[in-house]
C-alpha cells in the first residue's frame, strides 16, 4: 500500500506543476523589442554646425561629436527633447546618448552664434527579428 501512495503523490506533485506552469501563459506576453540605436555624427565647425543624418526616426540615438574649432564647445539640442554634452575641448570629441522624440529640433554651439536642424520622424520599427551586433 505504500507503493500505491507513493505512486498517487507523485501524480498528484505532476500535475500540479503542469497546471502551475499553464497559469499566467496570456498574463505575460513578450513585448516586441524597441528599435536598435542610431548612431548620428555632428561636427561643430567654425562657423557652421552639421548634424547627418539630418532626418532619423525616433529612438534611442548616440551622437558622435566632433568640434574641429580651436575653442570649447558643447552641442545642445532644442526641441521635444532638450539636452546638451559635456564640453568638448578644441580639436576633441564626445559623445552623448539620447532618447529622441519626434519633432524638429535646433542644433546649436550652446552660445547659438552656430545652429542647424534635425528632424526626428516617427519612431523606427522593432529591432524585434534583427541581429544585434556589438
Amino acid at each position: 500500500m505504500g507503493a500505491r501512495r507513493r505512486l498517487i503523490a507523485g501524480l498528484a506533485a505532476a500535475l500540479a506543476a503542469a497546471g502551475f506552469a499553464a497559469c499566467g501563459e496570456e498574463d505575460f506576453e513578450n513585448n516586441p523589442r524597441p528599435p536598435a540605436p542610431i548612431e548620428l555624427s555632428a561636427r561643430i565647425g567654425t562657423d557652421a554646425i552639421t548634424v547627418s543624418p539630418s532626418n532619423a526616426g525616433a529612438g534611442l540615438a548616440t551622437i558622435t561629436i566632433s568640434n574641429q574649432t580651436p575653442d570649447p564647445a558643447r552641442l545642445v539640442l532644442e526641441g521635444p527633447t532638450d539636452e546638451a554634452s559635456d564640453e568638448i575641448l578644441g580639436g576633441g570629441t564626445g559623445a552623448m546618448k539620447i532618447a529622441l522624440e519626434e519633432g524638429d529640433y535646433l542644433v546649436t554651439d550652446g552660445e547659438e552664434s552656430r545652429e542647424s536642424e534635425l528632424v526626428i520622424g516617427p519612431e523606427r520599427a522593432s529591432s524585434q527579428n534583427d541581429l544585434l551586433l556589438p
